[in-house]
């Protein structure tokens, strides 16, 4: 975490602070705050990024069948602050995956690797990139865990809801591999868009998938024996 007065991040678990607002060709307000001691990414309508209590993939990885379905090397499309490698690197200790961030939007990737991302000491590959164009061009088989975390404020773009952006991204997993696709839930519209995604879409390129309720998120897992007691 960038250097802060030790005051500062106490309040931080009373009031939210603002660090830094910024903008963007792709992200006209983008708001940096520090709440509970950890750096969020807000949007108008979105939180891209809350550390460690980004609670969508947090409460995913705390259920990961870690025996069988080990990770070493992590695909991320759309990075954000980079709450996923922070989740992987410090919570459930993997010191040893490797991360390949997809960005889109070079001041995320600026304010990620400036606030969060240098203190980390797993390996890291950022790409500054259209997450759609990037995995056709990515080597293929060769990640043990892929995660779409990508938001137009708060919608996904209609690209990544088709079934050719769907099965590019099979094609970079290894034997054994597991996509992770975040999806809101947090009204009955998100709901209905979400399931009907996942059951009209996705489960036709990943017919073994399950959709996993983790509070105002749905996780849409391409393998539900990755996640115990399902």
């Amino acid at each position: 975490m960038k250097q802060l007065p030790r005051w500062k991040i106490w309040l931080s678990y009373l009031l939210e602070l603002h660090v830094e607002s910024a903008e963007s060709d792709y992200n006209p307000y983008l708001y940096v705050s520090l709440r509970r001691g950890r750096y969020q990414l807000s949007t108008a309508n979105a939180v891209y990024s809350y550390g460690d209590l980004y609670t969508n993939f947090a409460r995913t990885f705390a259920r990961w069948n870690w025996e069988q379905y080990p990770i070493d090397e992590v695909l991320i499309l759309g990075l954000g602050l980079g709450s996923i490698p922070v989740i992987l690197a410090q919570t459930h200790h993997q010191q040893a995956c490797q991360f390949t961030a997809v960005e889109i939007d070079e001041v995320v990737l600026d304010l990620a690797q400036r606030y969060v991302l240098n203190d980390l000491k797993n390996p890291q590959q950022m790409i500054v990139a259209d997450a759609s164009i990037a995995v056709q061009q990515l080597p293929e088989e060769n990640y043990d865990l892929l995660c779409v975390d990508i938001f137009d404020d708060d919608l996904v773009p209609e690209v990544f809801e088709t079934i050719a952006f769907l099965e590019d991204a099979k094609a970079l997993l290894r034997p054994g591999g597991v996509l992770l696709f975040n999806r809101l839930a947090a009204n009955p519209r998100d709901e209905q868009e979400s399931k009907a995604f996942f059951e009209t879409t996705f489960l036709k390129v990943f017919p073994q998938g399950y959709c996993l309720d983790v509070g105002g998120n749905y996780m849409l897992l391409s393998n539900k024996e990755a996640i115990r007691n399902v």
